[in-house]
Parts: structure tokens; sequence; C-alpha cells
């Protein structure tokens, strides 16, 4: 079954009349992507900070929240994906992705970074390594949402099936990940000061290439959460690194919907 892709979309100029919420302001010059991610699920998972320190580059601080390292495993869709000034493109703007990251901070700004990025688009991954040299890796995704409408809950559960084509494999093949979710409750938003405020409202993402550093700004609303429901069926990404993921996260979140605009990288020059 095809993705079932939200048709709404906030206009990418709006999202900019709110930014009090940020920790510092966005970018004088102009954004390079406008997205919306929606259906997303958020599975946390508790590490010691010793497990995750090896895939970090030196020079980013890796984040810790009581003295424990997180790793998050999220899939979702990602629709209206957009250029600036290129209105939607068939095969670009409308697909499902799959995000492995943690939490970094470099020169006081902290922010997110991807171990790896798993996408059902070819051309979204290579526009993704070349405009902002991160590792994007193509992947057969299928996404489907339940719409029997017998049960209101039934009718809101989604499968997510993803097997990577090309890039680090597991130990006894591609790396996968398959999970049945649904929200329970109403969305509520992230309170300060808090594990959630921690695990999501960061506004750049870094990536490391060739020994180069990279800062790409993000700006988007504060985001809203609600629990979320989990089968998790299969989880391999960390295999290519060298350790397993425990077989249930620590946290689990959904979030409908959360649009965004993403700046051009910038290379950081570490003092």
């Amino acid at each position: 079954m095809e993705p079932e892709f939200q048709t709404e979309f906030v206009t990418a100029g709006s999202l900019l009349y709110s930014v009090e919420h940020r920790p510092w302001l966005p970018p004088d010059s102009h954004w390079l992507v406008s997205q919306s991610w929606d259906n997303i699920l958020l599975a946390h998972f508790a590490l010691a900070p010793a497990t995750l320190r090896p895939f970090v580059p030196d020079g980013f601080t890796l984040d810790l929240y009581d003295g424990v390292a997180w790793l998050t495993v999220s899939p979702f869709c990602a629709t209206h994906v957009r250029p600036s000034g290129i209105p939607p493109l068939p095969g670009f703007s409308f697909f499902s992705q799959l995000n492995l990251r943690t939490y970094v901070t470099l020169e006081g700004k902290p922010g997110i970074f991807y171990l790896s990025v798993d996408v059902a688009s070819l051309s979204a991954v290579w526009f993704a390594r070349i405009f902002f040299r991160m590792q994007y890796w193509h992947a057969a995704i299928r996404f489907s949402r339940n719409n029997s409408g017998v049960d209101d809950s039934v009718a809101r559960t989604m499968s997510f099936r993803a097997s990577r084509l090309r890039g680090p494999a597991a130990c006894k093949g591609p790396a996968e990940f398959e999970v049945m979710y649904r929200p329970e409750g109403d969305p509520e938003p992230v309170h300060r000061a808090t594990l959630e405020e921690f695990l999501t409202e960061r506004y750049c993402i870094y990536s490391w290439n060739r020994g180069k550093y990279y800062r790409t700004e993000v700006h988007h609303q504060p985001w809203s959460l609600q629990p979320a429901s989990v089968e998790l069926q299969a989880n391999t990404l960390a295999e290519p690194f060298g350790f397993a993921l425990p077989a249930r996260p620590d946290l689990c979140y959904f979030s409908p919907s959360v649009k965004m605009l993403v700046w051009a990288p910038e290379s950081i020059r570490l003092r």
C-alpha cells in the first residue's frame, strides 16, 4: 500500500512568524528546503555514553540527560519536500524516511547528529548527500495506515517496514526496521526543562564529512507529542555500528505532523 500523505501545508513563510520559542534566531539568509514530517514515531533508547561516543566525531559533545545518552529511531512520511522557489516534484517531494539519530552540541548550539537516514526516494538520497553531507541510504520502505473504521484505535494503527538496499549492512543481511505503532491520548505541547524538550526542541543538524564539520540550521514550531503504543518487530539499524539495541524502546511518542524549514549547511572551523 502506498503511503497516505497529508495534503494541507502551512506556507513556508508563515513558519517564521513565530520564533520566540527558539534558543537562537534563525539565519538571516533564505531557507533552502521546506518540508513536512507526518505520522512521526519517536522511539527513544537510553544508552551508556560509552556505547555512542565512538560513533560521534571528536569535536562534538555528546549530549547527556541525567548522565544518559539517547539514541532515537524515527520513522515518518516526508511530504511537500521542495527547494525554495520550486514546486513539489514527483519522486522527490513525497516519500517515507527512517532516521537514526543522537544528540550533540558544537560551539554552544545543541543539535541532532544522524548516524544513518534511510529514504525510499533515490533522488532525495543524492540531494541530501550532495548538499547536506549526511549519511543517507536508499531503502525499500512500506508505510500503511489501517483505515478499517471499525475501531478508532485500530484505524490509527500505522505499519512501517524498511530494508536498506545499499549501505552498511547488519550482521545477517540488510539493516532493517519494522514496527506497528499508534498514538494514545491527545497531543500535548512539550514542556520546558524536560526530557521531551531535550529530545525534540533542537534547531540544527550536524554532519561530518571528510574531516569537515557542518551545521545545518532548521526551523520548526514547538513539537506536540502524545504517547505511542509500539510493537517493534525488527530493528537491526545499530548492528552496522557493532551493537544491538534493546528489544523495547525506553520511551515512545507520536506526533501527527511537524512543518519545517531547512537552510544550506555551513562549514564549521573548530577553534
